[in-house]
Formats: structure tokens, sequence, C-alpha cells
């Protein structure tokens, strides 16, 4: 199995985003599996959930008021990219600027997002990007519990629909939602987390990197790990 070291001269051209490296160890891969979807066994019979393709399914949900979002949002927040991609980058709402366009990671955030992914050779264009929950929360607030369980089975749908090998979960509210536990950053870096057989990993939020510039650093080692996990699943 190949480690950092393998793909050390592939990366170092991109440490100016980051700063000085760090190598982190790579973990044993999990068996690989049939995906099964968390929506397995799912009665609502609505028109989003029986939608083919991401086009059809953002056309049925972009009025949806199933929580009070609903009603301060400007525009829903679905989702962009490749609709056939193998990794999915998942953060946790809209800010303003996401809210005006109607798509993620527009703003200061998303520019870092985009650099990161550019670090470790990857276009935005090539990702699916995503949120936890489809509309902004007033002032940018943290999702309430009610909002992340309304939403949540929209993202479970995307997530059927795109069938990426690799989701990338930027920030606890995405980790913790998505992995259904309460463990710390700490505690979730650095090793690789099974998500219905697709492999996870967790970093921090771009927008966590512009408070706290020093998380750069260990960013920088989570997408090291997630290239050098493509990279192996490749050869």
């Amino acid at each position: 199995m190949k480690t950092f070291d393998d793909v050390a001269a592939y990366l170092q051209q991109q440490t100016e985003v980051f700063g000085r490296t760090t190598w982190v160890t790579l973990t044993a891969l999990p068996e690989p599996h049939e995906l099964h979807s968390p929506l397995a066994g799912n009665t609502m019979d609505t028109p989003w959930t029986e939608a083919e393709n991401l086009d059809a399914m953002h056309k049925a949900i972009e009025n949806c008021m199933k929580c009070p979002l609903g009603t301060t949002r400007i525009r829903l927040v679905f989702g962009t990219g490749n609709p056939n991609a193998e990794i999915m980058v998942i953060g946790e709402a809209p800010g303003a600027d996401e809210d005006e366009q109607g798509l993620p990671f527009v703003g200061r955030a998303g520019q870092l997002l985009t650099k990161i992914l550019e670090s470790i050779d990857l276009n935005r264009a090539d990702v699916y990007v995503a949120n936890i929950i489809k509309c902004r929360p007033p002032n940018n607030r943290k999702p309430t519990p009610f909002e992340i369980e309304s939403c949540e089975p929209y993202l479970w749908k995307q997530i059927d629909l795109v069938r990426p090998r690799f989701i990338l979960a930027l920030g606890l509210t995405a980790a913790n939602t998505l992995l259904k536990n309460k463990s710390s950053m700490k505690d979730l870096r650095g090793i690789i987390h099974n998500y219905h057989g697709i492999q996870t990993i967790v970093t921090y939020h771009p927008a966590a990197l512009l408070r706290n510039p020093s998380w750069k650093k260990e960013t920088w080692e989570d997408v090291k790990f997630l290239r050098t996990l493509i990279n192996t699943s490749n050869t």
C-alpha cells in the first residue's frame, strides 16, 4: 500500500497553499462492499424520491418548506459539480453568498476550497459539492437538529444519485451528521471512516480555516490522505 511519501514529489509544488507540510500515517482501507442506501425502506411517496437524476431532484425540491428555513432563504442551495463524481465534498450549510447565488461554496470559504482541491490536483468541476442542509440559517448560525433531520434525506438521495467512491466531510456538523456520532475533530481526523461503503475523510471546514489559519497544516495532511487513497485505489 502506498504512503504519503509515494506522492510527496507530486504534491510538493502545492505546499504554498498550506505552508509547511506534515505527513500522517495511512491506515488500512476497509473492505469494499456495495453501497447501501440510507433511503432503503423509505416509504415517502414524493416526486423527489423518485428522481432519476440530480436535475430532476433539484426541480422537485427547489420550493421546499419542510422546515422554517424555507421562509427565510433567498434560494435553495442544492449542489453543483460532476453528477458522476468519484469524490463528493459535503459541508454544513449555505452562507450569504451561497444564498444569493443558489450555489454552494462560492464565497471566501468556497475560494479556499477550490485552492485546497487544486492542491491535490482536483478540479472543482470534477467533484460534486453539497451541504448537509440546503438553506441558509439566519445569521449563519449552526443548523438545528430539526433542520438537519428535515433536510438530511435530500443528501442521502444526492449521494445515491452521484454514487461517489470517496466523501470529504468539511467540519464537525457534516462529519457528525454523516457518521452519526459526536466525536471531536481531533478524533475524526487522520482515519478512514466507512459511510455505507464509501471511504470518508474528515477535515476542517474552509470557513474555520479563515478564522484559524493555523489549522491549514492539519487540513493539508487530511487532503493528502485523500489524494493517497485515490491514488491507491487506481493502482
